[in-house]
């Protein structure tokens, strides 16, 4: 069953802050994106934000990095089950709260028999 406390975690911090518009880097046309494509490469590559791109009649497209996109598409596929969102949303709440004390890596992987 979904813990609701771990539905407003995730409106909170793991959707994408503020509205879509508003946090874009760059918004440009077809005739603009090709005239100054490299300068708008280097924009998302140095902000880490995507830049959407507009052409007349057509969808506007998105220009981000890709380890961005394979980032955002591993999120998608954890949070596609509302059992395993809610698990790791759980996970997330009480690492932020602290009530538990942080482990070493090596250490749990050594608890966990991983270290050869």
């Amino acid at each position: 069953m979904l813990d609701f406390s771990c539905v407003v975690l995730y409106s909170n911090i793991v959707q994408y802050p503020g509205h879509a518009e508003e946090s874009m880097a760059t918004r440009a046309t077809y005739s603009r994106a090709r005239a100054n494509f490299a300068k708008i490469w280097n924009e998302v590559e140095n902000s880490r934000e995507p830049a959407i791109l507009e052409r007349r009649g057509h969808e506007s497209m998105a220009l981000l990095p890709a380890d961005e996109l394979s980032s955002l598409q591993e999120t998608a596929h954890l949070l596609r089950s509302p059992t395993n969102a809610a698990r790791l949303l759980a996970a997330l709440a009480r690492s932020k709260s602290k009530q538990v004390p942080p482990v070493e890596l090596e250490t749990l992987m050594e608890e966990l028999g991983l270290l050869d």
